[in-house]
């Protein structure tokens, strides 16, 4: 990391704090505010990282927001993010080469392969320089964060997670949440859709510990491979050969038979006895809510070493926009290409991370029969990661560009017909809360390829619908109307819920379906209904689409309110990740929060969220 903190230098992209900052909650707050500012801030190196609960003083710094910005990304792929797709489509665009040039420039391209493979070294890496072992093992000489009030605990965010199969022939590079449970074990919260999850369950089936050893820092890019949607069986860390364009340097760790990259900063290595199963959180999550107490893996440390003067490499999970916008961002260009071998017709994907990527996706195809984006939709939910995906827009070749927010919502809303959605069913991130069942939901498709006919609606302002809503459904106390220019204007209602079913409720609206076309009720006092960017963080993580919508005639009625048993869910519905308020005055006290406005801190509900 040492190399990479002096490029930050370099380039103007490192903050360094210097103050004492405590590890629970005080560095990742400030980490969470960083990346939130315009451009995604900088990068920030605390330097001198304690835990004042314990009286402790550590000397490894703490690095985090490497990943906050397009600009940092392009220091850490070392190139144009477009050569990589480029690169990768010409792969698969594969056709016999013609004359004695074509065959030279074929051979050039596959010869490049070879930077796929690791390349085991036999002296003794860096990150071994400092072992530790038996007694002298303990997770807490580390400055692990704490990033939330109400987590379980402290835990790595950026834990480079290396597994295998029984047999050894496949191996896996992925990014887990790694809770610390004392100075020996930590626990893995591996998804039940992950590849070291299937692996898991190998080893448990032949009754024999499965090896995992976690890597953290070193260069960046092992980090991005670990969470890139790569399809099973594919090994993760030959990503960055193809990106560097170098074979990655591993190292057997000292423990167990897996192997590293020789320039971690750390290495923790350790068994899974796949019979001890421990109880995991709750923590707050990318998604900005909490996730519930589970069951997981639990990792006993064997050993952990370590470079002579590490850094800790460390991330922050909560609302938009975090890290993973910028993250997400690199893994939607470099694996377009791959996703268009299946899915023909598709031009482009976006996954704004205020719709936490699997909760949103838009989609530009060109047409070309009847029910082709209704194709691509099941295409996408039944390949790999994007099978999580909540909710599809689907747009044609002529839509303007999918990132220009303003214009691609005009486009939509002319080309939006209920005749044309698609509502089914299948498998959820784990992570999501509005699901009725765990890792099952309902899912919502949207064609917005075809111009709808004109609609003569009678507009009202909000304040004059309001005063026609409010005797039809008594819950409704506020509104505010969006894109009443276009076809299919959208209507935010906040209520305050009483004890009934929402959709129930608002029934009798439909005698207002000439003033109103796409309906989506919010809990009022939750919501700032003159912010959009966080209305639309709420509802995409707030819908379950079989339960939550319902048309009648030509109107879309969407309750994106908190959930309860009387909308027939009966799992715990989490609290949401608010920063402390008594951290950020602190923070504000010794002068760290220059910029931070008041306006800052409601635009991204940092602390509760705002009431209307």
């Amino acid at each position: 990391m040492q190399k990479f903190i002096e490029l930050l230098e370099k380039n103007n992209e490192l903050r360094i704090i210097d103050i004492p900052l405590d590890i629970y909650l005080e560095i990742p707050h400030l980490a969470y505010l960083e990346v939130k500012k315009q451009g995604g801030g900088k990068a920030l190196l605390f330097t001198h990282p304690i835990d004042s609960r314990n009286g402790k003083k550590f000397d490894i710094p703490v690095l985090m927001n490497v990943f906050g910005s397009y600009s940092r990304l392009k220091l850490i792929i070392n190139q144009p993010i477009e050569n990589i797709a480029t690169h990768l489509k010409k792969l698969i665009d594969f056709a016999p080469p013609k004359g004695i040039k074509g065959i030279f420039s074929t051979l050039k391209d596959f010869l490049f392969l070879r930077h796929t493979f690791p390349k085991s070294v036999h002296h003794t890496p860096e990150s071994q320089s400092i072992i530790k072992t038996s007694d002298s093992i303990n997770l807490f000489d580390f400055p692990i964060l704490t990033t939330w009030e109400k987590d379980g605990g402290p835990f790595i965010t950026m834990g480079q997670v290396y597994t295998q199969s029984l047999d050894g022939k496949k191996k896996n590079l992925g990014m887990y949440r790694l809770q610390i449970y004392d100075k020996n074990h930590l626990g893995l919260h591996w998804q039940i859709h992950k590849d070291s999850n299937h692996f898991f369950h190998e080893y448990k089936k032949a009754g024999v510990k499965m090896p995992v050893s976690i890597g953290i820092g070193g260069d960046p890019l092992y980090t991005w491979c670990g969470q890139a949607p790569l399809p099973y069986g594919i090994y993760e860390l030959m990503l960055y050969g193809f990106i560097k364009g170098k074979r990655p340097k591993v190292a057997k760790c000292l423990t167990n038979p897996l192997y590293l990259p020789c320039d971690c900063d750390m290495v923790i290595e350790g068994w899974v006895d796949p019979t001890q199963i421990k109880l995991e959180g709750p923590f707050g999550d990318h998604t900005g809510f909490y996730t519930p107490i589970e069951p997981y893996p639990v990792l006993e440390v064997s050993a952990i070493t370590h470079k002579k003067s590490p850094v800790y490499l460390a991330t922050v999970v909560g609302k938009p926009p975090l890290e993973d916008k910028y993250m997400g961002y690199l893994s939607e260009r470099v694996f377009l290409p791959l996703l268009q071998t299946s899915a023909h017709g598709l031009i482009d994907y976006y996954m704004p991370e205020n719709g936490v990527f699997h909760n949103l996706i838009l989609a530009k195809i060109n047409p070309q029969y009847p029910g082709h984006a209704k194709q691509i939709m099941h295409n996408f939910w039944g390949t790999g990661q994007m099978s999580f995906v909540k909710h599809a827009i689907f747009v044609d070749e002529k839509a303007p560009k999918l990132t220009d927010t303003e214009k691609i919502t005009e486009y939509i809303l002319n080309h939006f017909r209920t005749q044309n959605l698609v509502i089914t069913e299948g498998i959820c991130d784990a992570l999501d809360h509005s699901s009725p069942f765990f890792g099952l939901g309902g899912k919502l498709g949207v064609d917005a390829t075809q111009e709808c006919g004109e609609k003569n609606f009678e507009l009202y302002s909000d304040k004059e619908l309001l005063d026609l809503m409010r005797p039809m459904m008594s819950e409704i106390t506020i509104l505010k109307q969006y894109f009443t220019f276009t076809k299919n204007p959208i209507c935010i209602v906040g209520v305050e819920k009483s004890n009934r079913n929402i959709l129930q409720a608002s029934t009798n609206l439909i005698a207002l379906r000439d003033s109103i076309a796409i309906v989506i009720f919010v809990d009022a006092n939750k919501n700032d209904l003159n912010n959009p960017y966080m209305l639309l963080w709420r509802i995409t993580n707030n819908i379950d689409a079989k339960r939550d919508i319902n048309i009648i005639e030509n109107t879309i009625f969407i309750d994106a309110t908190d959930k309860n048993k009387i909308d027939a869910h009966l799992r715990e519905w989490p609290a949401e990740t608010d920063c402390s308020e008594e951290i950020i005055e602190s923070l504000r006290k010794k002068g760290l929060l220059d910029g931070i406005t008041e306006g800052f801190m409601k635009r991204f509900h940092i602390c509760q969220s705002p009431k209307t």
